[in-house]
């Protein structure tokens, strides 16, 4: 089998790989400069940055690629129309959008020439943003990592979101290497996002501590836990989530007003934070369903090679 080329809008990156925008400086510029080097198409997680901050990486991986340079913005978040107008200002290639949805956003985009990727769980709200204008859509199932919009399958909404429109179709959720990659093309997906398998790639700014209970991962510590944004989210289970699970995770010390809606039972932006810095007992290390799988740390570019290599062998 070998890899198709999917546009997204005007553009056209050699594989159709996108790599997932995980929020809170997860997917910072080297990672997605790399990623778009590499022929995918890089994306910064904008969520949990201030303008300011994002004009600065987006700048920062301009630098480093003449690739495909994307952001992610979570709807969910106070300051969206801010962060969405501050990248368009940055002249970056492509938005994708989730947690919420914005009708908003496309008439923006539009004017400043940008596509716009909606990140869905239904083939009913795939639908609706192709109606609006999205030029694709990520379809996520339940496999994926950090907060779920669905407790379905990409497996069975996948065919059912490509039953509903017409633009590229994107699989996400639990998908770490080539066989998966595969796995979903042969279900109908025009291309693929992966977020956990760039988290164990040397270009990735989280913490060594962090890739380390990657590394360690089984089956069964992979959990899913309550997160006050109000949907469910998918973590290692650690001293943390056993808090979380008891009822004993630690209020707010001081609430920053950055969600739209928060239930305030604890922050997520402190419990993100002090996972990707290195402190992963006091906070949520958000991963994929399929993170054990995964055994090695390795650059970005040999990541693609093994990926293209398997799904070539694929009959």
């Amino acid at each position: 089998m070998r890899l198709p080329q999917i546009s997204i809008g005007n553009l056209l990156p050699r594989f159709p790989i996108i790599q997932g925008g995980m929020a809170l400086r997860v997917s910072t510029a080297p990672l997605a400069a790399a990623v778009a080097d590499a022929g995918g198409i890089g994306v910064i997680g904008a969520t949990g940055m201030e303008p300011d901050e994002l004009r600065v990486e987006i700048n920062k991986a301009r630098g480093l690629s003449n690739g495909i340079i994307g952001v992610n913005i979570m709807f969910a978040i106070r300051n969206f129309a801010t962060m969405v107008r501050t990248a368009l200002e940055e002249k970056v290639d492509v938005i994708f959008s989730g947690a919420g949805f914005s009708r908003d956003i496309f008439g923006w985009a539009r004017e400043a020439g940008v596509p716009v990727v909606s990140i869905v769980s239904s083939g009913k709200l795939a639908a609706i943003a192709e109606k609006y204008g999205a030029a694709a859509v990520v379809a996520e199932g339940a496999e994926a990592g950090g907060h779920l919009g669905t407790h379905r399958s990409i497996c069975e909404i996948l065919p059912e979101i490509k039953k509903m429109v017409k633009i590229p179709v994107i699989a996400a959720g639990g998908i770490v290497d080539g066989f998966g990659v595969a796995r979903m093309l042969k279900l109908g997906a025009d291309g693929v996002q992966m977020a956990t398998r760039f988290v164990l790639s040397q270009e990735c700014a989280v913490s060594r501590a962090f890739k380390e209970m990657y590394l360690r991962a089984r089956p069964e510590d992979v959990v899913v836990v309550e997160s006050p944004v109000g949907m469910p989210g998918r973590a290692l289970r650690n001293r943390f989530v056993e808090k979380i699970q008891r009822g004993g995770q630690p209020e707010p010390e001081k609430c920053r007003g950055c969600l739209k809606s928060c239930s305030k039972k604890y922050c997520i932006m402190d419990a993100l934070e002090n996972s990707r810095t290195g402190r992963v007992d006091e906070g949520l290390v958000f991963c994929g369903q399929n993170v054990f799988k995964i055994k090695e740390v390795l650059p970005v570019k040999e990541i693609f090679r093994r990926i293209v290599a398997e799904v070539e062998s694929v009959e």
